[in-house]
């Protein structure tokens, strides 16, 4: 017997929780100018728990071909990545 979901009351196999989640998010993507005039993106708006921001700043690195960091819940990409 299959297990059933908490939140949707669907089993486990079909389960949407996730989907919906992730759907509901709204990042906001702006830049900022730092010192000597670097630019820097920052990814913001990420709040949902289930999200591994270390995982995501590390794909964004790596799709960006560009170093960064997380602060909090933010990702800051090094140059303009709009």
């Amino acid at each position: 017997m299959a297990a059933i979901c908490n939140v949707c009351g669907l089993p486990d196999e079909l389960c949407i929780c996730q989907e919906i989640a992730k759907e509901q998010q709204k990042a906001t993507i702006s830049t900022d100018r730092r010192r000597y005039g670097k630019i820097v993106t920052k990814v913001e708006g990420i709040v949902d728990s289930a999200i591994d921001i270390n995982q995501l700043a590390k794909l964004l690195k790596n799709r960006c071909a560009a170093g960064g960091t997380v602060k909090g819940r933010v990702i800051e990409l090094q140059g303009d990545h709009k």
